[in-house]
């Protein structure tokens, strides 16, 4: 939620100003626990943020440390200039010799590339941009371009998990999928092949709770028919590949679920699951409930047939 290019701050959330004393600040964190508190009607997402919130600034040292970062989370720890630059940069991960799963295309990478461009576009106006990832640009961009950060991160995100289930996991990243009358960018985020099935991944962060309805996602932040068009871009995979797909996965920030897995049951004949990303590997360990496993050779068949169908954004 914090880390997050479309995340409130903790004074956001709790409803107060970042100039608060110590009092006023844990009397608006009382109010904002009444009102979004369950038992009486409030949203349990919003009333985990803040609960969240109050652990980044309910005391003097957490507080200290928060604002001396002015608010701005750095989401991977270090960033690529150092280690006192914070930003939402790609992490560098320590060496690990542990066998990896496949993996083709580059996670985030369209959407990493469209930021860059115009974050500069916008903020550049003639001037060169020395840290397109600097937190305080990032806030100040427009949503549309913050939320493009977020996606990028959450594929990346996404990425790591799948990576370390090991090689017998097969993942394609930013999978071309331009359906009929689509935005240009319609693509999948993620295809795993794994012996517990053969998915679909979405990788999102719309920056709020998330809810369902009807089979879709729901919430003030989620915009247009992510279920509906993500199975579009699958049935038109499935064509080309030859494939049938055993689920799809929608994956989101932990703190924007109030469970860890929803099953959506069946949409459109598609088993359907909605997952925090914490959950993530267990999913695909254990897979989605309604989806056929896959052994032996047709592992081998159904990957051969994807790495000859599968083109990349």
């Amino acid at each position: 939620m914090f880390d997050s290019p479309l995340s409130a701050s903790a004074y956001d959330v709790l409803g107060v100003d970042p100039a608060a004393d110590e009092d006023s600040l844990r009397k608006a964190y009382r109010l904002r626990l009444r009102q979004t508190h369950p038992d009486t009607g409030g949203d349990a997402a919003v009333f985990i943020q803040v609960q969240r919130a109050w652990e980044l600034v309910g005391t003097v040292d957490a507080r200290t440390a928060y604002d001396r970062g002015h608010g701005f989370a750095d989401a991977f720890g270090p960033g690529a200039d150092g280690p006192s630059t914070p930003g939402w940069r790609t992490p560098t991960r320590p060496a690990d010799t542990r066998p990896k799963a496949r993996s083709f295309g580059q996670p985030g990478g369209w959407r990493r590339e469209r930021y860059l461009m115009l974050i500069r576009e916008w903020a550049g106006r003639g001037v060169t941009v020395e840290d397109p990832y600097d937190p305080a640009l990032v806030r100040s961009a427009p949503r549309e371009l913050r939320r493009m950060l977020a996606d990028a991160l959450a594929e990346e995100a996404t990425a790591r998990v799948v990576s370390d289930l090991g090689i017998g996991y097969t993942v394609w990243h930013d999978v071309a999928a331009p359906v009929r009358g689509g935005t240009g960018d319609d693509k999948l985020d993620h295809i795993v092949l794994s012996p517990s099935g053969l998915y679909a991944v979405l990788s999102e962060d719309f920056g709020g709770p998330v809810g369902v309805r009807r089979g879709e996602l729901t919430g003030d932040a989620v915009p247009g028919t992510p279920v509906a068009d993500l199975l579009a871009r699958v049935r038109l995979i499935s064509r080309a590949a030859g494939v049938r797909f055993g689920g799809v996965i929608v994956v989101l920030p932990d703190e924007d679920l109030v469970q860890a897995v929803t099953d959506l049951g069946k949409v459109r004949g598609v088993p359907v699951v909605l997952v925090a990303r914490g959950a993530l590997g267990n999913v695909l360990r254990q897979g989605v409930p309604g989806a056929r496993s896959i052994g032996g050779n047709e592992i081998f068949d159904i990957r051969t047939r994807l790495q000859q169908a599968v083109r990349f954004v």
